[in-house]
């Protein structure tokens, strides 16, 4: 019976420690799209690590953290952020706990419907972002139109 009660707790301790993971990322994820919302560039970018990549809905985003700063900070100046709002999300997790990657739709004002994915690495008990991706879903019916479009444009 010790041992049946030993290894329940054990599983539960487990169990525990993993909703912690996935709240700490979820938190970490709703903490990204707040600050970017109120422009609050300091707190927006400690959430991403020092190796952090921004890939944007341009083909030509791809950008260390320097370069999205570098980006960012004349819209931040301003009190410009960007709102996205987040939904569907979908959280895993490497074997040992230290990497996460997600998935999430998103709702914004303009672009209507997008896609945010990306890795968080754990240094320490602090989640931080080491890649995010933006990306507009295109509905498979109108995926020719829209490659067509954009082998016009170039």
């Amino acid at each position: 019976m010790k041992h049946i009660l030993l290894s329940l707790f054990l599983l539960l301790g487990v169990t525990a420690h993993a909703e912690s993971n996935y709240e700490q990322v979820d938190k970490t994820l709703n903490a990204l799209h707040h600050n970017a919302s109120t422009a609050n560039f300091e707190e927006y970018f400690n959430l991403y690590h020092n190796n952090a990549v921004f890939i944007g809905t341009d083909a030509s985003e791809v950008w260390s953290k320097e370069e999205f700063q570098a980006y960012a900070k004349p819209h931040f100046d301003k009190g410009k952020g960007w709102t996205y709002h987040p939904r569907d999300r979908h959280i895993y997790f490497s074997s040992n706990k230290d990497v996460a990657w997600f998935d999430e739709l998103l709702d914004n004002d303009s672009l209507g419907e997008t896609r945010g994915t990306g890795v968080l690495v754990k240094e320490g008990d602090v989640w931080r972002v080491t890649q995010y991706h933006l990306t507009i879903p295109i509905p498979n019916a109108l995926a020719d139109s829209i490659a067509e479009q954009i082998k016009s444009a170039k």
